[in-house]
């Protein structure tokens, strides 16, 4: 049996608003890239198949190679590698920039290349936590056990059936607390690294930790199952104990067509970044086909950053961000403990745990058949954002049941009137 160990959190800073490192097709390394988007024949995808296999080595694979070449040799880039999106009709091309020249200049520039959907430059993305720097880091209650009343929560649903995408670092699946939990793991990132990483450790176990095996924690959706699809990297941070953990356009849209297309119910994007037209299509079609999506705010960037920012997705922050965001809904966000690798668990911070909360919470409601539109009718301090009520917001998808949470006097009046 492994000890419940209790230790300092992770520090994974906020988003900055540079060109991503460049992406190699094996490694995520430095430099500066774009992405060329060229139209692709949607007859050649078949659903269910791989992203390569027959589809690559197609004709009009090899036309649009050629056609990239040409692009690359008359803008002076270098043409990396490319991965097919056929969801959006799309093969997305990826051609590094020279050191010194702009990467917004040379996607403009781009852009205006016949055969071409668009351009734009790799974008850098960030996990949205915090160390949870504690005297007593001995810190044993979940704040949702009390906030959300989760024992009440799980009387009525356990996300049994539901299927969360978190798109993240690498989970531990193997963690005491996560066997079993984890249906598909994916790497995006191909940088050959197989060690579990911490963000994405975490954010699986607020979401769908076992409850009730007698160690660690409950997650919010304990019988909910996750995808683990990397699509970010943990790299040194300020200090060994507090890893940065960064993503970029390319790993991201992978992901996203990913899930999308393997019916995901809920994604899980606990990051922030600049707006990313490629991954504004394909959350369009992601929101389009039933998925609810949930991203972290980062109050340092319009609107709260990207994706939370996006039409249709729940952007979430953590409820004791000062000064509180504009839009988006508030959940538990501090002293929050979690799974982490080496069968451990930490207490951590920031708004990339709020929205695993929400995301369980999503499953939650799936469960009981609430429709992915339903998120924007959560029980909120204030219409369309505020802190959740968690208790009130599942009533709204199950009743009569046994919660006993404060509103539920006033739903059960609102359901006779």
């Amino acid at each position: 049996m492994n000890r419940l160990v209790w230790g300092i959190g992770l520090l994974l800073a906020g988003l900055i608003g540079i060109a991503s490192p460049a992406w190699s097709a094996d490694t995520p390394s430095s430099g500066q890239q774009i992405l060329v988007l060229l139209r692709l024949a949607p007859e050649h995808y078949r659903p269910g198949s791989d992203y390569g296999g027959s589809y690559g080595s197609s004709p009009a694979s090899g036309a649009r190679d050629r056609l990239a070449r040409h692009i690359a040799k008359a803008h002076g880039l270098t043409l990396v590698t490319d991965w097919p999106m056929p969801l959006l009709g799309l093969d997305c091309y990826i051609m590094a920039v020279p050191e010194g020249q702009s990467t917004d200049a040379a996607a403009a520039e781009v852009s205006h290349d016949a055969g071409v959907a668009w351009s734009e430059p790799m974008h850098v993305y960030r996990a949205q936590g915090n160390a949870a720097w504690k005297d007593d880091p001995l810190f044993r209650a979940e704040p949702a056990a009390h906030e959300w009343r989760l024992a009440d929560l799980h009387k009525i649903a356990t996300g049994r059936g539901v299927t969360v995408a978190v798109i993240d670092s690498r989970i531990e699946s193997n963690h005491p607390d996560l066997v079993g939990q984890v249906s598909v793991q994916q790497d995006f990132v191909g940088d050959g690294n197989a060690a579990p990483e911490q963000h994405g450790t975490g954010v699986a176990g607020i979401i769908a930790a076992i409850a009730g095996n007698g160690i660690g924690i409950a997650g919010v959706a304990p019988r909910a199952k996750l995808m683990g699809l990397r699509a970010c990297w943990q790299t040194a941070g300020k200090t060994p104990a507090a890893p940065d953990t960064l993503c970029n356009s390319l790993s991201l849209a992978k992901a996203l067509h990913f899930a999308i297309d393997h019916r995901a119910q809920i994604i899980n994007m606990s990051l922030s970044g600049p707006p990313d037209p490629l991954l504004g299509r394909l959350i369009d079609v992601g929101l389009a086909r039933g998925a609810t999506l949930v991203a972290a705010i980062d109050p340092n960037q319009p609107d709260g950053g990207f994706p939370a920012s996006h039409p249709g997705v729940v952007a979430v922050a953590e409820e004791s961000m000062v000064p509180p965001p504009a839009k988006g809904y508030l959940a538990p966000g501090r002293d929050i403990p979690t799974t982490q690798p080496g069968d451990r668990w930490y207490l951590v911070n920031g708004s990339s745990y709020a929205a695993a909360h929400v995301s369980g919470l999503a499953a939650l409601l799936r469960e009981k058949h609430m429709a992915a539109g339903s998120m924007a009718t959560l029980v909120s301090a204030k219409p369309g954002g505020g802190v959740i009520d968690a208790c009130a917001s599942l009533l709204r998808a199950a009743r009569p049941c046994d919660c006993a949470c404060p509103a539920a006097a006033e739903l059960a009046a609102d359901a006779h009137r």
